[in-house]
């Protein structure tokens, strides 16, 4: 049994209405739980011990996970409550600083929109300034106990079945890696490589075939095994896909057309690989999109335990894990500003560091100059954080942002905070209609806020 939670809600439990056992006993079950970090800047979800019972609080990442040893979990979904981007009407930016408002409960289903965070990943992921930058989205403990939930619960394996095909979609691209490979062929009237004398014996001398030679030598080309262990788990990918379309809803179409795109490639690779190689490939440093695309089919094949009928089966079992949904956040706003601005991308840049900082985004085209920080909080519709205002100006007052930007006057950096808005964002995140959409907080010189429209679910 677990407790079910969406984005930035919470619930209150009572000790009573969990066990039969004794009120000690099972105070003493929950005492050992505590609130748990996804990074510096979010949790999983935060935990809090009362006198009669204790609260959970989802904050802003979503995912699966034990609580505790008390034998439940704790499921976040990305449902978002439309109230809460309503909630500040009424309540100033210090009053919510010193509060810490939270959702209320109890929520009517009809105002929960679901954020379609497969959308957002295919968004990502199709932009290759963007995919690159994937590393650290996902949290997953393979170590533990396994948490069996209904299929279309997992929003795991999705998601790693989407991050899957983009990665290999990139490869085919460029092109399939070649290599040497080894080849163990019965060979007629001639020898190439090393005679493998054992299997020699077996095949052609107790056979009275002396006119073949079995042999083992190299070869140059695509059927290597890197190159079988991406088209293993592609099969894995596509019977996952026709098995669970709604899960994927209007995203099959387009999922279906990239394994259409990468199967031609494979036409050359064998599909005979062995247990031991799916479980310890090793890649190549040098081929990077290989390097991503084998960790993740490594995750999908464990995911499946390696056998192809555990992607038939409507309920699974998946190992606890976590998506940073402000991260995903950041990535979604970075990829439709370089699809938006294609003459552009040289002049927006990623998580420019300064020395230990990372700002979101820096734009340092003329004329467009600004310090781009991307906030995964729905209240600054009606209200902003000082405390965000603050980080943002302070980057925008580092020296080396300012000469990154060539700025050798006194002006200020125009500094923008992004954040989202589910149902009036903007979409077109040209830096044109950025500068045009962009409105100033009142409080600050210099500093404007803009919302974007993020993909939900119908």
């Amino acid at each position: 049994m677990g407790f079910k939670l969406s984005e930035h809600n919470s619930i209150e439990i009572l000790f009573n209405e969990l066990s039969s056992d004794s009120l000690n006993e099972t105070i003493l079950l929950y005492d050992t739980i505590q609130s748990k970090r996804f990074n510096d800047s979010s949790h999983c979800f935060l935990f809090n011990m009362k006198e009669q019972g204790f609260s959970l609080k989802a904050d802003y990442c979503i995912g699966l996970d034990w609580l505790g040893n008390t034998g439940r979990y704790l499921y976040v979904e990305p449902k978002i409550n439309k109230r809460s981007t309503r909630i500040f009407n009424t309540i100033t930016d210090s009053e919510y600083e010193i509060l810490g408002v939270e959702e209320d409960s109890h929520s009517i289903e009809s105002d929960l929109l679901e954020l379609d965070y497969l959308k957002m990943l295919l968004q990502v992921t199709n932009v290759p300034e963007s995919n690159t930058e994937l590393k650290g989205l996902i949290q997953i403990d393979w170590d533990a106990k396994p948490i069996q939930i209904e299929q279309k619960d997992d929003k795991l394996t999705p998601f790693l079945i989407v991050q899957y095909l983009q990665l290999v979609k990139a490869i085919v691209r460029k092109g399939l890696k070649k290599d040497y490979y080894k080849v163990q062929e019965n060979l007629n009237n001639r020898v190439k490589g090393k005679i493998l004398v054992s299997q020699h014996i077996k095949q052609n001398v107790y056979k009275n075939r002396f006119t073949n030679t079995f042999c083992k030598y190299q070869q140059f080309g695509e059927d290597h095994a890197e190159n079988r262990f991406l088209k293993k788990v592609l099969q894995f990918a596509s019977s996952y896909i026709e098995n669970h379309k709604k899960l994927f809803g209007d995203k099959f179409i387009e999922l279906q057309h990239t394994i259409n795109y990468c199967r031609p490639a494979f036409e050359l690779v064998s599909n005979q690989v062995n247990d031991y190689e799916l479980k310890h490939i090793k890649s190549n440093p040098f081929y990077k999109d290989y390097v991503t695309a084998i960790d993740f089919g490594k995750k999908i094949l464990k995911r499946f335990a390696y056998t192809i009928t555990e992607t038939t089966k409507d309920k699974v079992s998946t190992p606890p894990f976590w998506i940073d949904m402000p991260r995903l956040f950041e990535l979604y706003v970075y990829s439709k500003m370089i699809e938006a601005n294609p003459n552009n991308k040289s002049n927006i840049h990623y998580q420019f560091s300064t020395y230990g900082n990372a700002l979101d985004i820096l734009v340092s085209k003329e004329g467009s100059q600004m310090v781009i920080d991307a906030k995964y909080k729905l209240h600054y519709k009606n209200g902003h954080l000082h405390q965000d205002i603050r980080q943002v100006a302070g980057y925008a007052r580092l020296n080396k942002v300012r000469k990154k930007l060539d700025v050798t006057d006194d002006r200020n950096i125009d500094c923008l905070i992004i954040y989202p808005d589910i149902e009036n964002g903007v979409d077109d995140l040209s830096l044109d209609n950025i500068k045009y959409k962009m409105t100033e907080i009142t409080a600050y010189h210099k500093v404007y806020k803009l919302g974007v429209k993020l993909p939900i679910i119908e």
